[in-house]
């Protein structure tokens, strides 16, 4: 498979995820997220979207561009897709505890093992490729950030 298609098969996959979890969360977003309690650093609501799709494009490159060493490596490859493949999972699953069942505790819980595959992820991929290594750190940075802004909705509405 050419080098261009295996990247833009993990990049249509990561852009499927998250146009599934847009569709999970956008009900919620006029009906019961504007009802919670949030913290004063709350983004506004227009911010996500673009955020996250860049972070998927980012995402999806980067699995793709390791994808593209499997020749080479293939044993460290297969154990890094392993790993990007449950926090992709992972992400599309916050989305189904936060905004379809409105549970800000579970969804807390969730994140965190989302962070620490998103960590791992990354460490795998930077031994494959360091690029796409980096190519994963705003998504992380940005995880990071949602996990202290869920945590902290979770604590202003329990």
């Amino acid at each position: 498979m050419q080098k261009i298609l295996r990247i833009a098969v993990v990049l249509m996959t990561c852009l499927v995820v998250g146009y599934l979890s847009g569709m999970v969360t956008k009900d919620s977003i006029t009906t019961w997220y504007p009802t919670l309690v949030k913290p004063s650093f709350n983004p506004p609501n227009w911010i996500f979207a673009p955020v996250w799709t860049i972070l998927y494009i980012m995402m999806g490159v980067a699995g793709g561009m390791v994808w593209n060493r499997m020749e080479q490596d293939a044993e460290n490859v297969k154990k890094a897709f392993m790993f990007f493949i449950i926090q992709l999972a992972l992400n599309a699953i916050w989305s189904l505890l936060f905004f379809y069942l409105h549970n800000p505790f579970l969804s807390l819980i969730e994140i965190v093992l989302l962070w620490l595959m998103i960590f791992e992820t990354y460490t795998q991929f930077k031994k494959i490729d360091k690029v796409a290594g980096m190519l994963l750190i705003p998504y992380l940075a940005w995880v990071s950030f949602a996990m202290v802004l869920n945590g902290s909705i979770w604590w202003l509405n329990r």
